[in-house]
């Protein structure tokens, strides 16, 4: 952790970070206006989340990560940039998205390069499991966007079979009619570049939580 990383967790946490768990309603009420909410989990250093604060001002975006360094690094950005449309959960994705964002609460979520966990001992360790999953579709409204991005393939093909397992979402591609794999406006994220380097191909899954019910059919 560097000595500006560790300043700003001492003198910045009260002022951009969360309690680790929140009541549904507290979240809600961790800005002070209305506006479209965004979740990001797993933010690394954070610079993506702050490129989606500048490009969304309009947006209340809240972060999740449990590496220090990076809400270290993250909090300064904030500060520098003086954005006031983030706030922070240092704590397990799971947690947080289970108790302390309602139903249909979250217009899109972001998820860029989860530890894929590639031996296969380890896979019951992947964020993207079918349970989480679901937690994650009821969270998002309905229309809502759900963007996941991997370097790892096995991992994409992991998260294409999870995903496509859910059915109240509907692939990018097949709302469009469009089933080449598209380029997004992505901030290339370290992990990425590490990827590319190494010959990896980069996937960015996309996916809208359905506007009508399957199960209202």
């Amino acid at each position: 952790m560097t000595t500006g990383q560790a300043r700003a967790l001492e003198q910045l946490t009260d002022r951009y970070c969360l309690p680790p768990v929140l009541e549904p309603a507290d979240a809600e009420s961790a800005f002070s206006r209305p506006g479209p909410t965004g979740l990001e989990i797993g933010f690394g250093m954070g610079q993506a989340l702050l490129r989606w604060a500048v490009e969304r001002p309009d947006w209340n975006l809240f972060g999740v990560e449990v590496y220090q360094p990076g809400i270290g690094s993250l909090l300064l950005g904030l500060e520098r940039q003086q954005l006031t449309n983030v706030r922070v959960f240092e704590a397990a994705a799971e947690d947080v998205l289970a108790k302390s964002f309602g139903a249909s609460s979250i217009d899109e979520v972001r998820i860029f390069f989860p530890d894929p966990w590639p031996k296969k001992r380890h896979h019951k360790r992947r964020l993207i499991q079918g349970a989480f999953v679901s937690v994650l579709v009821d969270r998002l409204r309905p229309g809502g966007r759900l963007w996941l991005a991997t370097d790892w393939e096995p991992y994409a093909r992991w998260m294409l079979n999870v995903l496509e397992a859910q059915s109240e979402l509907v692939s990018e591609s097949a709302a469009s009619g469009d089933l080449s794999q598209g380029a997004h406006q992505r901030l290339e994220t370290r992990f990425e570049a590490r990827g590319k380097r190494l010959g990896h191909r980069v996937w960015d899954l996309v996916y809208y939580r359905k506007r009508c019910s399957t199960a209202s059919r």
